[in-house]
């Protein structure tokens, strides 16, 4: 089962685009070759196609170019139940994981270049000895020895930061500094950590070291903030009869650092500007330059080489890190909630030219393709391939990965008999995942309870002593088994590193 894998959409797909407007100012010449001004005159079109081609309700771009913002504008509308409310430069959308980055300039200025390679204090791990050498270097570039998605999970059944960071000593360790996994809630730890060190909260220190400063007016590390918004687009999942629908709310706070960015097109203008101006922007240096310099190195491999003598994928502190052909630094990621969000934000900084592109429907490739259209245009005068297809397969095989071996739609032809309910039925106990309990439902059949606050979940009998239920959340996978052996309970969707077995209790 690789149920971890679903979410690694996040950067699988950002690193294809690496493979290979309002107050709008004029563009001037690149001196690098690149066209800017022929891939603007385009940008319209290939925004306005890919929504025509994806459905995604509303996408904001902004593009900068030599410290001026050359393109911002909104396409579509913040919800499909309010076509009336267009989506502008100002509209707020989640940012998922494009926060990482966004969390990373904080952190610049937080640590400076040296900062990053200190040990952290308060951080628990499985192995002691790591835990009191691991770095904000090691968890920002997924490099701790986490396994993928460590604490996801904890996330989806409602626990909140603390428990999910108190419990991480849980999980089994690779490697230290030589495996890579992406991991939302190491790369939370490392911003947490620093937050304590420095006496505020995380949200607060980003307002104080970044937002404020870069005059970010309507960015924010809290979800409150977002869902107070005016002007912020609803996430949309497409349903089964292909339309587009805000059926979810995604509070993502527990993980802040790592996905709880909420922003808009115009501020992220201004972001890209303090990117690719050293941490200056209108004369004033907000962010260290050394320490942002920083963030932009290679620190892990991410993707080994496909064959010899390419060059494999690297991660910085928040960046997919590559060099093109012509040795240019790219960087980017995108940002995906399955409950509703895409995004992506790519810098060439040789070219002094960047793309910020947010939307507000769950993956599809769209934010991707936009920002690789775009590049495309501006070094070969137009797309070197149609890359939505390409992107779009990434996404839907990275966010069907996961489910189970087992179909448990389909049981066996004559399946052994469950024992009695009282047989199963009782409460349970797990070091990681905490209380569950088993009871008999108002109308009969057995129904699982997980969480802090208890979700349900009916069991289907399945064959003797398994049975199966239908996840749910941003890291659902369809239909898991439950399996009750001696007293314990084992689920499977929850025991991909080996902490799925729950021992009865009473």
């Amino acid at each position: 089962m690789r149920r971890h894998s679903k979410r690694r959409a996040l950067t699988v797909a950002a690193s294809l685009a690496l493979a290979a407007g309002t107050g709008a100012a004029a563009p001037s010449p690149s001196p690098g070759g690149f066209d800017v001004a022929r891939a603007l005159d385009t940008l319209d079109t290939q925004v306005q196609d890919g929504i025509r081609r994806t459905g995604v309700p509303g996408v904001s771009v902004a593009v900068v170019h030599d410290d001026k913002v050359v393109y911002l504008k909104g396409f579509g509308v913040r919800s499909t139940e309010a076509p009336g409310e267009k989506v502008s430069p100002d509209t707020v959308f989640q940012l998922a994981s494009v926060s990482k980055p966004v969390a990373t300039t904080v952190l610049a200025q937080a640590l400076g270049a040296d900062g990053f390679d200190d040990p952290l204090k308060g951080i628990a791990l499985k192995d002691p000895w790591v835990s009191s050498h691991v770095t904000a270097a090691d968890l920002l570039s997924h490099r701790s020895g986490l396994p993928d998605h460590s604490g996801d999970l904890l996330e989806d059944l409602g626990y909140d930061q603390s428990y999910i960071l108190s419990h991480l000593r849980y999980e089994p360790l690779s490697p230290f500094r030589t495996s890579y996994a992406y991991t939302n809630f190491g790369f939370t730890a490392a911003a947490e950590a620093v937050a304590k060190a420095k006496g505020v909260p995380w949200d607060k220190l980003s307002d104080d070291l970044l937002y404020k400063p870069a005059g970010m007016t309507h960015t924010s590390s809290r979800f409150s903030d977002y869902e107070k918004a005016a002007d912020r687009a609803l996430t949309h999942v497409k349903t089964d009869d292909g339309t587009w629908k805000p059926l979810y709310v995604r509070d993502a706070d527990a993980q802040t650092a790592a996905g709880g960015v909420s922003s808009n097109a115009r501020d992220m203008a201004r972001w890209l500007r303090l990117q690719m101006g050293g941490g200056k922007i209108d004369g004033k240096q907000v962010i260290n330059s050394a320490g942002l310099a920083e963030t932009h190195f290679p620190h892990s491999i991410s993707q080994p080489a496909a064959e010899p003598n390419a060059q494999p994928g690297y991660y910085g502190l928040g960046w997919n890190v590559r060099y093109d052909d012509h040795g240019r630094l790219r960087l980017s990621h995108s940002g995906a909630f399955a409950l509703g969000t895409n995004t992506n934000v790519t810098l060439v900084p040789a070219e002094k030219l960047a793309i910020v592109v947010l939307t507000n429907g769950a993956p599809s490739g769209l934010p991707d393709t936009i920002a690789l259209d775009f590049f495309d245009t501006a070094e070969h005068g137009k797309p070197t391939r149609d890359w939505l297809p390409v992107v779009a397969k990434s996404y839907e095989e990275q966010l069907n990965e996961g489910g189970s071996d087992t179909d448990y739609a389909k049981p066996p032809a004559h399946p052994k008999p469950a024992r009695s309910d009282s047989a199963y039925t009782g409460t349970y106990t797990n070091p990681f995942y905490g209380r569950a309990a088993v009871t008999t439902g108002p109308d009969g059949g057995l129904v699982l309870h997980l969480g802090p606050k208890p979700q349900n979940y009916p069991l289907t009998h399945y064959d003797g002593n398994t049975f199966s239920f239908e996840t749910a959340g941003e890291n659902a996978v369809g239909r898991t088994g439950v399996t009750f052996t001696d007293g314990r309970m084992r689920v499977e969707y929850l025991d991909t590193n080996g902490l799925g077995t729950f021992e009865k209790t009473g």
